[in-house]
């Protein structure tokens, strides 16, 4: 499996297990799988949903923050990688 990044996480919020990540590049859709790579951090999970501003959107882009929810606790700083298939 190929990956490209596109982006990196700025805020976890523990209570709703949700990362909010910055797209530095590229862009990301609900269903695409992403990879979440750090220090500590490495584990694979797919988009349910994301949110832009309390907003369900289906599509972010380069420059959009936005609100995904996260099987496991990710950090600031972690990178985010896009799991393109073969």
């Amino acid at each position: 499996m190929s990956e490209e990044k596109i982006g990196e996480v700025v805020k976890f919020f523990a209570k709703p297990s949700v990362a909010a990540v910055k797209i530095t590049q590229g862009e990301l859709r609900v269903g695409d799988t992403v990879k979440f790579t750090g220090h500590t951090t490495d584990f694979e999970d797919s988009i349910q949903s994301m949110e832009i501003n309390n907003a369900a959107v289906e599509k972010a882009v380069a420059g959009d923050y936005i609100g995904i929810k996260v099987a496991d606790r990710v950090r600031p700083g972690d990178e985010v990688f896009k799991v393109l298939p073969e």
